[in-house]
């Protein structure tokens, strides 16, 4: 599996703390049309000019229930951009909820998860897929013809779920039957990711291990 050089912790901690700035700036009286415009000339770490693939993970620090996660899988736009932008989505236009209030901020811890470039995952036939599945270390993405999904590593570690499982779920989140990798045309990536989060809202940032 290609790899990207890893992630120093100055680069994470700097990118959850985008992360948290862009959300009280996108739901203040103010918000700015394009939440990148102000980190655009912004002094950041050289990291920061790169693209890569970035998610931002929204949580209830009580429940620890999902509250928004937005991203890019593919390195569109260097993380300043990239950051902020997935930020701002995950709280506001994750379709699964409904979008974050200001009120709730205090109340949410926010992840930032750094990606590698997705490949394929090799395998000799389809029924082979899960031996080659990495939990704890892999992301998955499933493609079949118009449909696609994607799960991020911690995903699998969170629900304990086997490599097959996981594969599956990552099916059913792309509206495919949970049976579909095991067929030669349904076409299957992973990646790699280095997690950050807070750990209590605007609290210390600290590496999320992931450990299947």
């Amino acid at each position: 599996m290609t790899t990207s050089a890893p992630v120093a912790s100055e680069v994470g901690q700097r990118a959850v703390e985008l992360a948290r700035t862009a959300l009280e700036r996108v739901l203040g009286p103010d918000p700015p049309t394009d939440p990148a415009t102000p980190f655009r000339t912004l002094s950041l770490p050289p990291a920061f000019d790169e693209a890569r693939g970035v998610f931002t993970t929204l949580r209830d620090s009580g429940s620890g229930g999902l509250r928004g996660c937005i991203g890019y899988v593919l390195p569109i736009f260097p993380l300043r951009i990239g950051v902020p932008r997935t930020a701002a989505s995950a709280a506001l236009q994750d379709p699964r909820f409904e979008p974050v209030a200001r009120r709730e901020l205090s109340r949410l811890t926010v992840e930032v998860s750094l990606l590698t470039v997705p490949e394929p995952l090799v395998a000799p036939r389809p029924r082979d897929r899960p031996a080659a599945v990495r939990v704890g270390r892999d992301g998955l993405i499933v493609r079949r013809r118009h449909a696609d999904g994607l799960l991020l590593p911690q995903v699998a570690v969170e629900h304990r779920w086997t490599a097959e499982e996981f594969l599956a779920e990552t099916c059913g989140k792309a509206g495919l039957p949970f049976d579909a990798w095991l067929q030669p045309e349904t076409e299957v990536l992973r990646f790699g990711s280095e997690v950050f989060g807070e750990a209590a809202p605007g609290g210390p940032i600290r590496s999320v291990p992931l450990t299947g």
